[in-house]
């Protein structure tokens, strides 16, 4: 799992996952994924969305999962455009090249989604660079076969996608990270939303949608012999980000490096409601119904999902006093 504020209760022993005495190793998502996917290398691993949509529809996911959801983002902030080619909205956007470190990341899906379901910029508007982001010759993670409306070209040998942007090669990059060339503040280089946190927050008014990014998985088999262990790992989730959601409220001495934390706390509650972050099947079952949706439609699932077809069955629900 990543090293988050709600996961680090976990890591540090706070809390325990019932019946289990797990290892635990704090990852980057690059990593954790690859491993996960190409080796089946973890027993419970946080786990790409869209990768898991992938498996789960072809019938070959090695995980089953939980409904706990350790990173989501509005993923406004994931197109980054050259600045000088007269991209003034996303409309300007259809006939461009822009680069995409893999085309099923889920950062790459909820982008190409709300292009389309915002703007009316559809994914075959667009010609896609596939490449690394700053290491040159990434790969799919898992093999696609994509519409035949889609265009994908490949990065040239040894060169990353941050590179080709700042020479002028791509007119855009859609991706989970920003791109070494924008954290420098290269001037031709620029977000597609001048002001990302007020139009991702016109998007949550008019859709009631905060993307889901990473899932929980347990071993499939693992779960086929202790039925027990996803609802274990869905408790002690639950209770880790409660304890990291207590001491964020603290603000005697701020937890995290970055001011006016109580400030956005509040402005993120007054817009999103009190548990903003939810784990959970129901809760999250629209916004998953909607991923699910646009996956399919962009070609990366061979069938359209169902979003309970996600979770272990005894994760779908759970007790009350």
């Amino acid at each position: 799992m990543g090293n988050y504020d709600r996961t680090r209760p976990l890591a540090d022993g706070d809390v325990q996952i019932d019946g289990a005495d797990p290892i635990y190793m704090l990852l980057s998502p690059e990593e954790m994924f690859f491993r996960a996917f190409r080796d089946v290398a973890f027993d419970i691993s946080e786990l790409s969305l869209s990768s898991f949509a992938v498996k789960t529809a072809a019938g070959t996911n090695p995980y089953v999962g939980v409904p706990v959801f350790p990173s989501r983002a509005f993923r406004h902030t994931s197109i980054c455009i050259r600045t000088d080619r007269g991209i003034r909205s996303p409309a300007d956007l259809k006939g461009r090249r822009l680069g995409t470190p893999e085309y099923q990341l889920t950062a790459c899906v909820w982008a190409r989604a709300l292009l389309q379901d915002q703007y009316g910029v559809k994914p075959s508007d667009i010609t896609w660079v596939r490449g690394g982001m700053e290491h040159p010759g990434r790969p799919e993670k898992i093999p696609l076969e994509l519409p035949a409306d889609i265009r994908i070209e490949t990065a040239p040998e040894g060169v990353t996608l941050s590179q080709m942007l700042e020479r002028g090669e791509i007119d855009g990059i859609v991706g989970p990270r920003a791109p070494s060339c924008f954290e420098r503040g290269n001037s031709e280089v620029g977000w597609l939303f001048p002001d990302p946190a007020r139009t991702a927050a016109e998007y949550f008014r008019a859709t009631g949608i905060f993307p889901i990014m990473h899932i929980l998985g347990v071993r499939r088999e693992l779960a086929d012999e202790h039925p027990w262990l996803p609802m274990a790992a869905c408790k002690a989730f639950e209770e880790a980000k409660s304890i990291a959601l207590a001491r964020l409220v603290d603000t005697s001495a701020t937890k995290v490096t970055l001011p006016f934390v109580e400030e956005q706390l509040r402005a993120a509650r007054a817009l999103m409601g009190p548990d903003f972050w939810s784990y959970g099947f129901g809760p999250n079952r629209p916004v998953l119904e909607n991923f699910l949706h646009h996956h399919h439609a962009q070609g990366l699932s061979k069938r359209r999902l169902k979003a309970e077809e996600l979770f272990h069955p005894s994760t779908l629900e759970s007790h009350k006093i």
